[in-house]
């Protein structure tokens, strides 16, 4: 008679249950996976069989006996060493070694040779959907518990050894696993203490004023200035404006970091900002490979993702761009499978004006030739520059002005606060019900054009100017509708209800000349 535990498997962000079947015959010896196992999977029979005869069990290897584990449904592939708990537990179960009711459980943990239970990834994942589909007891590794104890509504049981979860289930034992706490989120006190403040950046101020912008409404940026004027201290010191993830956010930003084996904390409470080097390749930015996971664009979700040295990205990968700028998520299409992740993320690139990143210096002369610098430009093509909403021109500084020590600009702390009323007022606007529905975004940036019309109303005086401005700078539909919610962006920070002439005028301004 087969016996079945069940476990899940992690396809994308998602997950899907597995059962674990085996099946005991007379006969010489014999352990086999089927299901499609990769290499990690078919590697478990060896695991599994030392850490049964190292929990105190009979092992498989001691008996003449055919062994056959089926993990279905057997047209997904199973990969990783999540299913060795699941499949320890149905051979115990199925050599009358142990006896109880599997009833309601699931179960996920490497095993180690000496029945240590290891982590295992993805467990946010996996639990949320275990409770989706109406499991009441979920059993996993100690170290995943914190994590996993994230999904309210459901039992979490942290494991340390193979031998706990049978003592665990033996009535005869005096043994019990302690049920996870549920885990909460303090979010007071975990500010820290960021290594650039706005006040130790000397000058920039109209920079400043663009980054403030982008933080509040969740804008793109493109900073354009000559080597060494501050374009990467800027975006570094832009991670300290941002206001801290909701609770939902922070669950997300943690499920997305825990399938990708990225997580360092039990969860995600500070806004990622991820800074790949300009010789990262395509799959390591959008994601993918062979099984895809997250790429660098999804592990920057709901944060911030840092392009330095935009052009030396190779053009496929800033061509990648293009969707999720657009649309917050991005289709990965392999021969195997087709996955979606989110990628809702605000874009800060920063680049020279030439190749050699002296134009525009005070101090050091441009060797650029015209054919270079015109090559170097249209690296970047114009529907990615349509997708970026400011455009800021970061030059260099005086020597006299850095060297005064006795002048510090407006810190990050003021302007965070400016940001954090003008997401508040956003909030508010978007918060109202439709047809009986909440609106699924939060600031302007997210919001469509038929939204415009609704939250962005302009004045016929101010329609005029915009009109008359896209017609001299040749805006496209997208650009047009993108100044129109800059300038909703600036009206909140001044805190109007409208937006008036000076809110489009400076919208303008931060178009491509």
């Amino acid at each position: 008679m087969a016996v079945k535990v069940y476990s899940a498997q992690v396809v994308g962000l998602k997950a899907n249950i597995v059962e674990v079947e085996v099946d005991l015959s007379q006969g010489l010896h014999s352990f086999s996976v089927v299901g499609l196992p990769d290499k990690a999977v078919e590697e478990s029979k060896d695991r599994i069989s030392a850490a049964i005869k190292n929990s105190g069990f009979i092992s498989p290897q001691k008996k003449n006996q055919r062994v056959t584990i089926s993990l279905a449904p057997a047209d997904l592939k199973k990969e990783g060493p999540v299913f060795d708990l699941s499949i320890a537990l149905a051979y115990l179960l199925a050599s009358k070694q142990i006896n109880f009711d599997v009833k309601d459980k699931i179960f996920f943990g490497e095993l180690a040779l000496d029945g240590l239970i290891r982590p295992v990834k993805g467990v946010l994942a996996l639990v949320k959907y275990a409770k989706k589909a109406g499991f009441q007891e979920v059993f996993v590794p100690k170290s995943n518990a914190a994590e996993a104890a994230l999904i309210k509504g459901i039992k979490i049981f942290g494991c340390s050894r193979l031998q706990e979860i049978v003592s665990h289930f033996d009535k005869k034992e005096l043994f019990n696993l302690n049920e996870q706490e549920e885990t909460e989120i303090d979010f007071n006190g975990t500010r820290e203490d960021f290594l650039i403040d706005f006040s130790d950046i000397k000058g920039q101020e109209s920079a400043k004023r663009g980054l403030e912008i982008a933080a509040a409404g969740g804008h793109n940026i493109l900073m354009v200035g000559p080597a060494g004027t501050g374009k990467t201290m800027l975006a570094k010191a832009f991670a300290g404006i941002l206001p801290p993830p909701s609770f939902d956010e922070a669950l997300e930003m943690t499920l997305i970091h825990s399938v990708a084996g990225a997580l360092n904390e039990n969860i995600v409470i500070r806004r990622p900002f991820r800074s790949p080097h300009h010789t990262a390749s395509y799959v390591a930015l959008v994601g993918g490979g062979t099984y895809p996971k997250p790429g660098e664009i999804t592990l920057s979700h709901r944060g911030v993702l840092f392009l330095d040295e935009f052009p030396e990205f190779e053009r496929k990968v800033i061509e990648s761009l293009r969707q999720p700028l657009e649309e917050g998520f991005i289709n990965i299409s392999r021969a195997r499978d087709s996955i979606t992740f989110p990628a809702r993320f605000i874009l800060i690139c920063a680049m020279n004006p030439c190749p050699c990143g002296n134009l525009g210096s005070k101090t050091k002369p441009c060797v650029c030739s015209q054919g270079s610098l015109m090559r170097y430009q249209r690296k970047i093509s114009g529907p990615i520059v349509d997708r970026i909403d400011l455009w800021l021109e970061v030059p260099q500084v005086e020597h006299e002005k850095m060297s005064d020590m006795s002048k510090t600009g407006e810190g990050s702390d003021a302007i965070r606060a400016r940001v954090l009323k003008a997401r508040e007022i956003q909030r508010d606007r978007f918060g109202i019900l439709e047809h009986g529905k909440k609106k699924q975004f939060l600031i302007n940036s997210e919001m469509g054009v038929r939204d415009l019309k609704t939250f962005a109303p302009l004045s016929e005086k101010v329609k005029n100017i915009l009109n008359h401005a896209a017609e001299r700078l040749d805006l496209s539909g997208r650009g047009y509708h993108r100044v129109i919610k800059l300038a909703r962006t600036i009206a909140d920070l001044e805190g109007s209800e409208n937006i008036y002439e000076n809110h489009i005028f400076e919208a303008i301004q931060y178009r491509p000349k």
